[in-house]
């Protein structure tokens, strides 16, 4: 292949797709999208302690407040949003939580204002009910929260979405949190633009369909392992060079299918990628300090979510290139998809670094 013929006739196609992801991604178009939430809840003999944590950045949207990391934040306006959003009710009467403290901490490096709130009960109840409304209806609504609860001597997990905005503290059950935490699985792959264009690239690269098989199986057997040792918090690495990592690893698969198509893509190579992936993966439930006898549940489920998120892809795209490919008046789609993947992965790259 003449790479000099190849690159004068794609660099100008190259050029407009990643000039158009940047202005599309300037902070004129910006905004906290699929934001994250958490809350860690514990009732006791008479009193609940609630510590939420939540993006800042939202926060000041749906406030419509600007919240300078750098500046302590307005606890008068921040109880009164809180307790307009987030309702308890104890034995069905209503009570309000007060702001015993506020702070700005970094997670995924992005900045987070976390408070702490107090709720005096008049007696431990027997049935406590949460009404989560935290940006849902304001400025998010893929806004979800990761709550951890204790009461009675048990802790639990729950997602809090738009779809599901109540829980009854002390009445979850296992099987409840699996199948959240499987949706949960089934949304980040979703939503997770970076993981589908890196097995898109991957699908692009494959010969047959059992290439795609190893490519696959290669990919989900390394994401899972560091999922584990991640969210296990066995090894850890800072968020921004993994998220830096995964965006080379979408720029590498990208150059490949460019500029040598007729070779496919190994199987080492998505193993090895995937292993950076997984840490990605883990980002939320690292965070969330799942309690170890429900470890595996929860685990299982969110990875589980993950590769039925992962096969319809699959099953989804790889039709639609095979398609392509062999049809002669398209030919010059899957060059340009891949100029248009490359351009995402130099993008988040330069985002992620800067």
């Amino acid at each position: 292949m003449d790479l000099n013929k190849t690159i004068k006739h794609w660099l100008p196609i190259f050029l407009f797709l990643f000039t158009c992801s940047f202005v599309l991604s300037s902070p004129a178009f910006a905004h906290t999208n699929n934001s994250e939430g958490y809350s860690s809840i514990e009732v006791k003999e008479e009193t609940l302690t609630y510590e939420l944590k939540v993006d800042l950045t939202e926060f000041g949207h749906a406030m419509n407040k600007d919240l300078d990391p750098s500046q302590a934040i307005d606890t008068t306006a921040v109880q009164q949003y809180i307790n307009s959003h987030i309702k308890l009710f104890a034995d069905g009467a209503r009570i309000e939580g007060r702001v015993s403290k506020t702070d700005i901490a970094t997670i995924n490096e992005r900045p987070f204002a976390v408070v702490n709130l107090t709720y005096k009960l008049d007696q431990k109840p027997e049935k406590l009910v949460l009404e989560y409304n935290m940006f849902l209806d304001d400025s998010d609504p893929s806004h979800a929260n990761f709550a951890t609860i204790k009461m009675d001597g048990e802790q639990r997990e729950q997602v809090l979405t738009f779809e599901k905005r109540e829980l009854e503290i002390g009445e979850g059950t296992a099987l409840q949190t699996s199948k959240q935490f499987l949706s949960l699985g089934l949304e980040h792959i979703f939503t997770g633009y970076d993981h589908i264009l890196f097995v898109i690239s991957l699908l692009i690269g494959a010969k047959t369909v059992r290439h795609i098989f190893s490519l696959i199986t290669a990919f989900t057997i390394a994401h899972s392992i560091t999922l584990a040792l991640a969210t296990l918090q066995i090894v850890q690495f800072p968020s921004k060079l993994v998220e830096m990592a995964i965006a080379l690893s979408i720029v590498y698969v990208a150059l490949v299918n460019i500029f040598d198509r007729d070779s496919k893509q190994q199987p080492w190579i998505a193993f090895s990628f995937g292993l950076i992936h997984g840490f990605g993966f883990a980002g939320i439930l690292s965070e969330m300090r799942l309690d170890v006898n429900h470890m595996a549940t929860t685990l299982l489920s969110f990875n589980i979510g993950i590769e039925l998120g992962q096969l319809l892809i699959v099953l989804m795209a790889y039709p639609i290139i095979l398609f392509v490919k062999k049809v002669q008046a398209f030919k010059w789609i899957i060059p340009g998809t891949s100029m248009g993947i490359l351009a995402f992965g130099l993008l988040w790259f330069f985002q992620r670094a800067f």
